[in-house]
């Protein structure tokens, strides 16, 4: 759902753009997300899936990196953990 959100810019992506983040990236990630989610769902090419695995995890170590360096509190550098594990 994020992939799809950030691709029509909807709420979901908003509020990365308020870190100065372009709406072009936003719209970049959000195709590599469905990519992602398509090829973690196949099981054919197993090279692949890893890549994107290695994709999401990359989105969510970013994710956490961009939050503590615009300064964000401690509630909002917890998803992306979570989310990495």
């Amino acid at each position: 759902m994020d992939g799809f959100g950030g691709i029509t810019q909807q709420e979901v992506g908003k509020g990365v753009l308020t870190s100065g983040v372009s709406d072009v990236l936003l719209i970049m990630v959000g195709i590599a997300k469905l990519l992602g989610a398509v090829d973690i769902l196949q099981n054919k090419f197993k090279t692949v899936k890893e890549w994107a695995y290695a994709g999401f995890a990359i989105n969510f170590i970013g994710a956490f990196a961009s939050r503590v360096f615009i300064g964000d509190g401690i509630s909002l550098l917890i998803p992306p953990v979570i989310a990495l594990s």
